[in-house]
């Protein structure tokens, strides 16, 4: 098996180790390092090669969202996971824009905490649901300065949603498409409702017409 190689970046020494044992404790998982501050990031990164850094945001010895940038910079391969208790919209924002794959609040699930990091390192892109509904109206309004004009586009939605949006435009029912994917009918139906909230939507049929205009 091969453990998803995971660098902490927390600067609570307590939740750090915490932290650390509680990944550990994951047969998937291993950390490879631990730092406490900004000093040499970018170095212990590049020694220990991590999967995924996790980096708390609120840490006061450095700018989160430039830790993200140099890492991807250098290292475009690492996948970056944000950790906090209440971020503000804009926090969160600028640091999913700085090329982080995911943010886990701090009273999450461990369910939510290792499920996560595990799709983080399959390449997904994963926000909670509640807080997916809080940034969302920033997120339009960011895509559409840019001139970009796709909404679905701007929302960080998993493959796995992406692939739901798609066969739901098709015309396929829940149970359809549990046999297409070779899921169960209420995994279909728990991303459906993931979904319509991330997208403020309130039907099956509102995601089709929405998708259907937004690939014209």
């Amino acid at each position: 098996m091969v453990k998803i190689r995971i660098l902490v970046i927390e600067d609570n020494r307590m939740l750090r180790d915490g932290i650390t044992d509680m990944l550990n404790e994951q047969k998937d998982m291993h950390v490879v390092a631990t730092i406490g501050n900004s000093n040499n990031v970018l170095l212990k990164a590049i020694q220990t090669k991590p999967h995924v850094a996790l980096i708390d945001v609120g840490v006061t010895k450095f700018k989160e969202s430039s830790i993200v940038e140099l890492l991807k910079d250098k290292m475009p391969e690492i996948k970056v996971i944000g950790m906090g208790f209440v971020p503000s919209q804009s926090d969160i924002v600028e640091f999913v824009e700085a090329g982080a794959s995911g943010f886990i609040l701090k009273d999450a699930t461990m369910k939510e905490f290792f499920g996560t990091i595990r799709s983080v390192a399959l390449g997904e892109k994963i926000l909670p649901p509640s807080m997916a509904g809080s940034i969302f109206s920033h997120l339009i309004e960011h895509a559409l300065k840019k001139g970009d004009g796709k909404i679905v586009s701007a929302v960080c939605m998993t493959k796995r949603e992406r692939e739901i949006i798609a066969l739901i435009a098709d015309g396929m029912s829940n149970k359809e498409i549990a046999q297409q994917l070779n899921i169960a009918v209420h995994t279909v139906k728990s991303h459906v409702h993931n979904i319509m909230e991330k997208l403020a939507l309130h039907s099956r049929l509102q995601i089709a017409k929405f998708t259907n205009e937004e690939n014209r």
